[in-house]
C-alpha cells in the first residue's frame, strides 16, 4: 500500500529521534572522559536534540491523520507548533552553554584524554550532518516543515561540534584551558541564532505568511505553460498545512464557453501547479467569465465575440496575481 506524505514524513523523524539518542549517549561518554565545558555543550544541545526529535515525532503523528470534521484542512499546522517549540529549545541550549563557558572560565577545571574525545565527537559530527542533510533534503521535498527544522537543527549540531573539535585540538596542543569556555560561548551565539531562524519560519506558517518562494515558482511555470483561453489570473492565495499546500485562485475564460469546456481549462491548469508541486498540492479555482474590458488584454486570435482589439499582454508576476482585481489594460 502506497504511503501519503504525512505517513513518509512521520517514518523519517522516528529515524532522526532514533539517531538524536544513540549520538546524544556517545557524546555524554566524551564528556565523562574529557570533562570538557565544550563537550558538555554539546552533549547539552544533544539533548534538545533528543527532546525535540521526538517533539516533531509526535507532530508529524498528528498531522498524519486524515481529515475530519473538526479540521477539514487536516492537521498540517501541528507541524508549525513543532517547530515553533524545537527553535526556542535550540535557543535554550545557546543560553545554557554561554552559563555554562563563563562559570568554567571563573572556576576552570582540569581536561584530559582531549585524543579520545575528539575522535568520539568527530563520529557524531559525521552522522549528524548526513541526517542533517537528508532530513533538509526529503523535508523541502516533501514541505515539511518539521522536517526542515529537524534537519537544520542537526546540521547546527554539525556546526557547532566542528567549532568544538578545533578548540579542542588547541587545547590539547596548547594546554591553553581557557579556550575551552571561549569556543563553548562563540559557538553558543551561533545555536541561538539558529534557533531564532526555525522559530520564524514557524510563525510564518502559522500566521499564514505570503511564502514568496512558492508562488513565484507557481507563476514561472504557469506563464512558461500560458493558454490562450487563459484570458487573467488573480486573486491567487497559498497556505500550507505541513506538507500540504493549499492554492486558491481566480482563472478568467472566455464567457462563452461550456461548463465542461471551462472545467477542462480548470484541469490544464492544475496539472501545471501538480507538475511544480506533485501530490502535496491541492488546488480550488473559482472560474470568471471575461467581461468586455477583458479584450483589450486577451491574445486569443480565434475569438469571434470580441468588442475591442488586442492592445496588450498583462505579463501576470506574483505582485498583480495576487490582487482581488480583474486586470484591465493600462494603455491610455
Amino acid at each position: 500500500m502506497k504511503r501519503t506524505l504525512p505517513e513518509l514524513n512521520y517514518r523519517l523523524q522516528g529515524f532522526v529521534a532514533a539517531v538524536a539518542v544513540i549520538l546524544f549517549v556517545l557524546k555524554i561518554i566524551a564528556w565523562w572522559l574529557t570533562q570538557s565545558v565544550a563537550v558538555l555543550t554539546d552533549a547539552l544541545e544533544s539533548t534538545v536534540n533528543v527532546v525535540a526529535g521526538f517533539i516533531s515525532l509526535y507532530s508529524l503523528y498528528i498531522a498524519a491523520k486524515p481529515r475530519d470534521k473538526e479540521h477539514p484542512y487536516g492537521h498540517g499546522k501541528a507541524e508549525f507548533v513543532s517547530a515553533a517549540v524545537e527553535g526556542s529549545l535550540v535557543a535554550l541550549a545557546g543560553f545554557i552553554i554561554i552559563y555554562e563557558g563563563i562559570n568554567n572560565l571563573l572556576h576552570p577545571h582540569a581536561i584530559q584524554k582531549l585524543d579520545i574525545g575528539m575522535a568520539i565527537i568527530g563520529v557524531t559530527a559525521l552522522v549528524n550532518y548526513f541526517t542533517g542533510w537528508y532530513t533538509i533534503k526529503i523535508g523541502k521535498k516533501n514541505n515539511s516543515l518539521a522536517l526542515v527544522a529537524s534537519g537544520k537543527h542537526l546540521q547546527t549540531d554539525t556546526y557547532s561540534t566542528i567549532g568544538i573539535i578545533g578548540g579542542m585540538a588547541l587545547i590539547y596542543f596548547t594546554s591553553w584551558l581557557w579556550l575551552d569556555s571561549v569556543v563553548a560561548i562563540i559557538f553558543a551565539f551561533f545555536i541561538i541564532y539558529t534557533g531564532y531562524t526555525i522559530i520564524r519560519s514557524s510563525l510564518s506558517g502559522i500566521m499564514d505568511e505570503a511564502d514568496l518562494e512558492l508562488l513565484q515558482k507557481l507563476v514561472a511555470r504557469i506563464n512558461q505553460n500560458r493558454k490562450e483561453n487563459w484570458v487573467d489570473f488573480h486573486n491567487l492565495r497559498i497556505i500550507k498545512f505541513g506538507s500540504v499546500i493549499h492554492v486558491d485562485c481566480h482563472l478568467t475564460v472566455p464567457w462563452y464557453l461550456n461548463v465542461h469546456q471551462a472545467h477542462d481549462e480548470i484541469d490544464a491548469f492544475s496539472a501545471i501547479a501538480k507538475n511544480e508541486f506533485g501530490e502535496s498540492v491541492e488546488l480550488f479555482v473559482h472560474a470568471d467569465g471575461c467581461l468586455d474590458f477583458s479584450c483589450k488584454i486577451c491574445n486569443k486570435t480565434t475569438c469571434d465575440k470580441r468588442i475591442f482589439p488586442f492592445e496588450k499582454k498583462i505579463e501576470w508576476d506574483v505582485h498583480n496575481i495576487s490582487s482581488n482585481e480583474k486586470h484591465r489594460n493600462d494603455i491610455k
